[in-house]
């Protein structure tokens, strides 16, 4: 291990010393300077909480970064060509979506068209052809205890694509054998329609051969705004064929969401491309994306806080010049047994920059102890304030703005120190 040299080690144990004997000095400069590292800590910190919250609303609706998503469009000839392709496999899963009514039969949900609870979207139409003729409503009679959700069929775990948090319940298993009441999850917006309304367990789809009768297992966070259902995809085939899934006038919507390195993609995409079925693949790179809106807003704030910083450093400069001014014999009297000028300017930096650390020290271990009070108040309404941890980023922000201030502040006052000139201590 490196030790520090003669001349660096002497500065750091006199810099101490004089930090010991003038603690009211000490203590005045690092309370000018807390509260400037202090403001980029918290920045940092918000920053660094902000930019993954939203990066995490982001992963829920689109999956993870690297995610391959491909968009397939509905046909007659898909039949079962990526459920059977896909089926059984971890690193890629197939998303079939449908609207479907849970509720009393023969009458219009309450938020017709899958619309938030609370609003009208006015009711769906199928078209079965180009004429207006050839469409129909989606669900007829007078509203009643009924409530439209846009059903998600999926051949497998879906969370390890996208990581929907769960708020009740438990999730879907795949390991058990498909029943005939198919178990479904439904998200928060979906549970508050089941929470304002009396609503019967009967769950009809467009195409299915009779009312199913789901089992709701549970409630999940999957960021949508509508009301939202997910269910194995082999328990809804009990009921509906694959043919009327892929049916195009039905509004089915198909996704296959895939690993990056999964080799099933080109096969999967030669099958679809010999069937005449088109497929839109992308790749999810949501930081990308936002890396420019998070890097300037970042930029902003960390502007706002060096200027609080700056303010901090001005204190110590005062400081450091006054400490310099009454120490000018002892300076002097170094300089007359041999000291060299940049070992009595090392002495002072040396004060500025431990005065600027243990600022930083004091302002890291507020911004943790108040990040964990504030997760503690609002943890329980806020999600992404919930057992959120302290960013590592923003403590090493906070070391560097206290390097930074304690280099700042100690400059001048280093400078002034090393010119004192060996004549002063004769006059004192």
């Amino acid at each position: 291990m490196r030790r520090l040299s003669g001349g660096y080690r002497s500065a750091l144990i006199i810099g101490v010393q004089g930090i010991r004997a003038r603690k009211l000095r000490t203590l005045l400069s690092m309370i000018s300077l807390f509260l400037g590292v202090l403001a980029v800590v918290v920045v940092q910190a918000g920053a660094s909480i902000a930019e993954r919250a939203l990066l995490a609303d982001l992963e829920m609706t689109q999956g993870y970064d690297g995610t391959k998503v491909v968009e397939v469009m509905t046909s007659d000839k898909l039949g079962s060509i990526v459920t059977d392709t896909v089926k059984g496999r971890s690193d890629a899963i197939a998303m079939l979506s449908t609207q479907a009514i849970i509720g009393e039969p023969d009458v219009r949900p309450v938020n017709e068209g899958g619309a938030p609870i609370g609003e009208d979207w006015g009711g769906g139409m199928v078209c079965y052809g180009p004429g207006p003729d050839d469409c129909e409503p989606t669900s007829t009679g007078p509203k009643g205890a009924a409530i439209e959700v846009q059903l998600t069929a999926l051949t497998g775990e879906v969370r390890t694509f996208r990581p929907l948090r769960p708020s009740s319940g438990e999730w879907l298993d795949f390991s058990s054998v498909p029943s005939l009441a198919p178990k479904i999850v439904i998200n928060e917006e979906a549970a508050k329609g089941f929470q304002q309304y009396q609503v019967p367990a009967e769950m009809r789809i467009r195409g299915a051969s009779a009312n199913l009768t789901p089992q709701i297992v549970g409630v999940v966070d999957d960021g949508g705004y509508q009301p939202r259902a997910y269910v194995r995809l082999d328990e809804l085939t009990n009921w509906l064929s694959a043919t009327a899934m892929a049916d195009p006038n039905g509004g089915t919507q198909m996704q296959v969401l895939l690993s990056a390195d999964s080799p099933i993609e080109p096969v999967l995409m030669s099958k679809l491309k010999a069937a005449g079925v088109e497929s839109y693949p992308q790749t999810v790179e949501s930081y990308k994306q936002l890396e420019k809106q998070l890097t300037l807003m970042r930029l902003i704030f960390l502007s706002m806080a060096g200027l609080v910083l700056l303010i901090g450093v001005a204190g110590i400069l005062n400081v450091g010049l006054a400490t310099v001014g009454e120490r000018v014999e002892e300076f002097a009297l170094r300089r007359a047994v041999g000291t060299p000028r940049l070992l009595l300017a090392g002495i002072v930096l040396a004060e500025t920059l431990l005065t600027g650390l243990l600022t930083a020290g004091a302002a890291i271990g507020v911004g943790v102890a108040g990040l964990k009070v504030v997760s503690m108040v609002v943890g329980q309404s806020e999600p992404m304030l919930r057992d959120v941890q302290f960013p590592w980023e923003a403590g090493v922000a906070g070391i560097i703005a206290g390097i930074v201030a304690g280099v700042l502040g100690g400059f001048i006052p280093a400078l002034r120190a090393a010119g004192i000139p060996i004549a002063t201590v004769m006059r004192a």
